[in-house]
C-alpha cells in the first residue's frame, strides 16, 4: 500500500472514531502529516508505508512539537524492512510509538489497546508485578516454588514483582496459566509527554531576526526545522503557531495550512510578514507585518493585535 492510500485509510479511521483532523501537511519539509483531536486527546501522526523511512532528526522534531502542544506522537506504518507490522503490537521508532493501520483502528474504534510491544529480540509484554505478588502471597506460594514451576530463577520472579520487569509473551502466558489470573497490562501508545520532559535535548538557538523580536517582547520561542510553521511561540496559556517570511502565494498556502492545524491544536496561528501585505488574515491565521511587531512591547499587545486582525 503506498503512502497516499495508507494516509487516506488513517483519516477514515480517525473520522469514524470521532476525531476532527487538520488538512494533510503537503508543504516540504514536513515532520508530521496530520493532526487529529477527539476531546482532550490530541495526536500528531506521521504516516509511512515503511517505518524505517523515519529518521532520527525528524523523530526528534515530532516529539518536540508533541511535548510543547501536549500531543501524542504516533507513527502509522505497514512494515519494517521486509516484515509487516503485527496487529495488536506496538513498535517504537526513535521513541515514537508505531502502529499498523489495523492496530490503530483496534485502539480508536474498539478501545482495545495492544498487549504486546516489539523490541530487540522479539515481542514482549508488561506484567502487573504488584498484582502478581499479591496473588502469590495470598495463595502461599513461595518465590522458589513459582520460579521452579516457571523454569526461571527466584531473582527473575522478584524482578517481575518489584521492578515490573517485562518478559516474553510465552513466559507471561505461562505465568497467567499457573496463577489462573490475568497479569498482562496493555500498552498505551497515546500517553502524552509533559512539556518539561525534554531531558538533555538541546533546543536550537533563535537566530531568525523576526523570531528574536518575539523573544524581546517576552515570549518563549521554540524554533522548528521541518514543520509547516517556523516556531511555537508561547507565554502562559497563549500558544501561537508562528510563521515568518516575505508575502507570497507560498506564504498564503502556509497560512491556510497553519489555520487548519491551529484549529485542531486549539492554538492561535500567526504569520509575520517581512514587508507589506494588504491581508489581515488567511482564514484564522493573522498576518502581521514586521513593522507592526516592532511597535509592540508586551505580549498582551501582541495578543490584542492578533484578535483585532482575526475579527476583521
Amino acid at each position: 500500500m503506498d503512502k497516499e492510500l495508507l494516509a487516506a485509510h488513517v483519516e477514515e479511521v480517525l473520522r469514524e472514531a470521532g476525531f476532527s483532523t487538520s488538512e494533510r501537511c503537503y508543504l516540504r519539509p514536513r515532520s508530521f502529516d496530520l493532526a487529529a483531536r477527539r476531546g482532550d486527546q490530541f495526536l500528531f501522526l506521521k504516516i509511512l508505508s515503511n517505518i524505517d523511512g523515519l529518521n532520527e532528526r525528524t523523530a526528534l522534531e515530532i516529539r518536540r512539537l508533541a511535548r510543547h502542544l501536549l500531543a501524542s506522537p504516533i507513527l502509522v506504518g505497514e512494515k519494517t524492512r521486509d516484515q509487516y507490522l503485527e496487529r495488536g503490537a506496538v513498535y517504537f521508532r526513535y521513541g515514537i510509538p508505531t502502529l499498523s493501520l489495523f492496530t490503530l483502528a483496534d485502539c480508536l474504534l474498539e478501545g482495545a489497546l495492544p498487549l504486546v510491544y516489539a523490541a530487540h529480540g522479539g515481542l514482549y509484554v508488561r506484567i502487573d508485578g504488584e498484582r502478581m505478588r499479591q496473588i502469590r502471597l495470598a495463595r502461599g506460594i513461595s518465590l522458589g516454588a513459582l520460579a521452579a514451576e516457571l523454569g526461571v530463577s527466584r531473582r527473575t520472579i522478584s524482578k517481575y514483582e518489584v521492578e515490573d520487569m517485562d518478559t516474553s509473551v510465552d513466559v507471561a502466558l505461562r505465568l497467567e496459566e499457573i496463577l489462573n489470573e490475568e497479569l498482562i497490562e496493555p500498552v498505551d501508545p497515546f500517553q502524552t509527554e509533559a512539556a518539561g520532559a525534554e531531558k538533555a535535548e538541546a533546543r536550537g538557538p533563535v537566530t531568525d531576526n523576526i523570531l528574536r523580536l518575539l523573544l524581546e517582547i517576552g515570549f518563549e520561542v521554540v524554533p522548528t526545522t521541518q514543520a509547516p510553521f517556523n516556531a511555537i511561540t508561547r507565554e502562559g496559556k497563549l500558544v501561537v503557531l508562528t510563521g515568518v517570511g516575505k508575502f507570497s502565494q507560498s506564504i498564503v498556502k502556509k497560512a491556510r495550512l497553519m489555520s487548519s492545524l491551529s484549529s485542531v491544536a486549539r492554538t492561535k496561528s500567526v504569520v509575520i510578514v517581512d514587508g507589506e501585505t494588504k491581508l489581515e488574515c488567511v482564514e484564522e491565521t493573522a498576518l502581521i507585518e514586521k513593522r507592526e511587531l516592532e511597535d509592540i512591547d508586551e505580549t498582551r499587545d501582541f495578543e490584542d493585535l492578533v484578535a483585532e486582525k482575526q475579527s476583521k
